[in-house]
């Protein structure tokens, strides 16, 4: 396990995903949220206006850093030109919190515009957790890493997702996203309980929430197969998962993600304003106790 990290630091409190569209609405109405997300790769240029927006939007409000890129699973060494930019962005930001993504999306020198699932073995973890401490020697910080939504299990993985997930935290010192529509989407498309996963699911570990909307299609035999497109508002089973693990954590930084078909603000606003409604009740029952 490597020396601890200084740890990350949100308000517990909903956010939402930053997007271009939206920008100018936030910038003059400053609405009550607790943080916004970015993708990383989506400001690694030096300039123009994304960073100028982003810029004015950091004076007011606390950044999450999410990456998509570093292809953590992958078999490979890691992109340190790609780790040097990500530190700069860092520098620069100085975001509450940065995460990734238990996936791999790179082979040879070729980058795919998809988030990959791993082989839970043995040699898998050992090369995780070997990504995980360069990133976070590189970054100087402790980093996040979100479980994945999957559609199959391969039938040579010899560790549990959960307990997998949970020894990387162990070995690395690395903190945990949980994304919990990830959790409903993984367990439906394998036949798995969902509340039972994260009954497991060391949640000690985790530094931030993520909902998202899911799109619900079957497979060719009829069971239903759910599809993480992040286009649509958070399904209520999902809602109902967050806040049985908000009632077992205490408030935590919740993001909503709509990443695509992104609607007009009002719409994204009122989604993070349901998920800041279990925060508050949360933390109101807490208080009450």
């Amino acid at each position: 396990m490597q020396t601890p990290f200084p740890r990350n630091s949100l308000p517990p409190r909903a956010g939402v995903g930053l997007k271009p569209q939206h920008y100018a609405e936030i910038l003059q109405t400053r609405p009550d949220l607790g943080f916004f997300e970015v993708h990383a790769e989506n400001y690694m240029g030096a300039g123009g206006p994304p960073h100028r927006y982003l810029t004015a939007i950091r004076e007011a409000y606390p950044l999450s850093l999410h990456g998509v890129g570093l292809s953590i699973g992958g078999p490979g060494r890691l992109d340190r030109d790609h780790l040097a930019r990500l530190r700069s962005l860092i520098d620069r930001y100085a975001p509450g919190l940065f995460s990734e993504h238990l996936a791999w999306s790179s082979h040879g020198e070729g980058y795919l515009n998809d988030l990959l699932p791993l082989p839970y073995t043995d040699e898998t973890l050992n090369g995780v957790c070997d990504h995980v401490d360069e990133v976070q020697e590189v970054l100087g910080r402790q980093m996040l890493l979100e479980n994945p939504s999957t559609y199959l299990a391969f039938a040579e993985s010899t560790w549990d997702e959960v307990d997998f997930i949970a020894e990387v935290a162990r070995r690395t010192g690395c903190g945990l996203l949980l994304d919990v529509n990830n959790v409903q989407v993984t367990c439906t498309n394998q036949r798995r309980d969902p509340a039972v996963y994260l009954a497991r699911f060391p949640l000690h570990a985790v530094g931030e929430i993520h909902l998202g909307g899911h799109a619900t299609e079957a497979d060719e035999a009829g069971h239903p197969l759910l599809i993480d497109s992040h286009d649509r508002e958070v399904d209520d089973p999902v809602m109902r998962l967050n806040s049985s693990v908000i009632a077992r954590t205490g408030p935590l930084p919740t993001l909503v993600e709509w990443d695509n078909d992104v609607p007009a603000w009002p719409v994204l606003l009122a989604e993070a304003q349901r998920a800041e409604a279990i925060l508050t009740r949360e933390a109101r029952d807490a208080v009450l106790a």
